[in-house]
């Protein structure tokens, strides 16, 4: 199908008798997008920021079936997920990359070997495989040199999978504006329609315009994810979220060079923590924290997380002593969890809601890894309110990868294919040999910047450096230390004049000082 500008694409909004009207680009209402569109429905999806600007770009980005789930009794989400998992890895292997685990068994230390490998091996059942093994002391020493917790006796190794998160909801994206979805950014839902009683559209804004569109539908989608609740009160409905804060940091792979993900329980409360390879640094997380800051606000990490994070490997990695000076950046997002009254937040469950508000179908709660099924369950309701047949469909999210030049191979190939999937030829052809070169200490290729600008909704520089790259949390101040060279090659394709960039360059430093760099003061107790 042929690609819309966004403009294009608002001079349809009032236009168009929709189907479906979608809130939220994140990962759930991508998924939404996508599963209506191969429908044949005619469907819009909105975002009042940019695609994944929520907690879909601010995830462990683990396509992980959830198997510390399964000590809280949750093995429908666990079953769920497994599949889940296995079948994004078959469909988008370039994109959901295996990633092995290592969980240290340490004499006293809880869980014990033989709890765990139960886990594990329910958690291999689940997924029709056998990847867990237990490994001596001096197989652990290979696998993670310098991997060295006290009492360490041996360990055990499982399968999950990683990816990038906000890559994974732009490539959704596109498949779904494929099949005839429209998807635009910075449009805001602000005032429902309401006829005999029941939503029957929303007054939307543009908020780089502020002009007001009256958009008409016939089911509207709240998979606004943590905001849901916000919608919500709009028909006068009472909240039922709890907002958790997850944060992560981000350390340069040399100073923390792990080829194997290790996975523990925090030895202060027994949380459990990761760090792994990604994106060619090393990523350690997560946190679990009630968040009680302006949800308009973008979440940042406190110094007692930095703090937490950093005694979780030092803890396993004794030797390497990371300290504050070593983090290359941080990030912080606020995951959309059902209030179910327990104290603990990492007790919480992780199910999705689906529900029917007069005409309002909220989509929220769950996982990054079932986005698929969740889509499925809100779409069944919506067909239900429009009283249309529905079956869920069984055909894969993701095109097939298209074939790249034979002089493109290894790790440059897997590259584009991973994150262009059916374009992938495209933006090679359209490369050049300086553009398909990496951006020094980063696994991202400077073709993607240029793509991005050119093809992508890049509005705000943000958006090209935090999600449709990564640079601002892959490297050392935003990534900024490049940024004679990103102009050159993206400013001509935004078309943004001289003082435009640099408003846009000033708010960004701003916005990398203030939410994606080490906090300057301690703000709370430890978690």
């Amino acid at each position: 199908m042929e690609r819309l500008s966004r403009q294009d694409k608002l001079s349809r909004l009032g236009i168009t008798d929709w189907d479906l009207l979608v809130i939220g680009g994140g990962i759930s209402g991508a998924g939404v997008l996508r599963e209506a569109a191969r429908l044949g429905w005619k469907v819009l999806l909105i975002e009042q920021r940019d695609f994944a600007w929520g907690t879909s770009s601010r995830s462990s980005k683990l396509v992980h079936g959830g198997l510390r789930y399964l000590k809280e009794g949750q093995f429908r989400t666990t079953l769920h997920s497994v599949h889940e998992r296995q079948r994004l890895m078959r469909e988008a292997p370039e994109l959901i990359e295996p990633q092995s685990f290592l969980f240290a068994d340490c004499k006293g230390r809880q869980p014990g070997r033989w709890l765990f490998q139960l886990g594990l091996a329910i958690y291999d059942h689940m997924a029709g495989e056998n990847s867990h093994a237990y490994c001596s002391s001096q197989a652990v020493a290979q696998l993670a040199p310098g991997l060295a917790p006290d009492k360490l006796r041996g360990g055990m190794v499982y399968r999950d999978a990683k990816t990038d998160d906000a890559r994974l909801v732009w490539r959704v994206l596109e498949e779904a504006e494929h099949d005839g979805g429209i998807a635009i950014n910075y449009l805001a839902a602000r005032t429902p329609i309401i006829a005999h009683g029941q939503l029957a559209g929303m007054v939307l804004e543009d908020l780089e315009t502020g002009k007001q569109i009256a958009v008409q539908a016939r089911t509207v989608i709240n998979a606004t994810g943590a905001w849901a609740d916000r919608l919500r009160a709009s028909l006068g409905r009472k909240p039922m979220l709890r907002p958790l804060r997850g944060s992560h940091l981000v350390i340069p792979f040399w100073r923390l060079p792990v080829a194997q993900a290790v996975s523990l329980m925090h030895p202060r409360d027994g949380r459990p923590v990761f760090f792994y390879p990604w994106e060619g640094a090393t990523l350690i997380g997560t946190t679990d924290l009630d968040h009680a800051g302006d949800l308009d606000t973008e979440a940042s990490i406190t110094d007692a997380e930095v703090d937490y994070l950093l005694a979780a490997v030092n803890d396993q990695f004794p030797a390497v002593q990371l300290g504050r000076a070593d983090v290359s950046a941080c990030y912080a997002g606020v995951r959309p969890v059902v209030d179910e009254g327990g104290s603990s937040p990492s007790s919480a469950g992780r199910d999705h809601v689906v529900l029917d508000e007069q005409g309002l179908i909220t989509l929220t709660g769950g996982k990054l890894t079932t986005f698929r099924l969740m889509a499925q369950d809100a779409l069944a309701l919506a067909a239900k309110r429009m009283g249309r047949p529905y079956q869920p469909s069984t055909a894969p999210v993701f095109s097939a990868a298209s074939s790249l030049p034979p002089q493109l191979a290894g790790a440059m190939a897997q590259r584009l294919r991973a994150r262009y999937g059916p374009h992938a030829a495209e933006v090679a052809d359209a490369a050049t040999a300086d553009t398909l070169a990496f951006v020094p200490g980063t696994h991202t290729l400077w073709q993607e910047l240029q793509r991005a600008a050119r093809a992508e909704s890049v509005v705000h520089l943000d958006d090209l450096l935090l999600r449709r790259t990564r640079l601002g949390i892959l490297l050392p101040r935003g990534g900024l230390d490049h940024q004679a060279r990103i102009r050159a090659l993206c400013q001509p394709e935004l078309g943004w004049t001289d003082a435009h960039w640099e408003a846009e360059l000033l708010r960004y430093q701003q916005l990398i000082a203030r939410h994606y760099s080490l906090p300057p003061t301690r703000t709370e107790s430890a978690p």
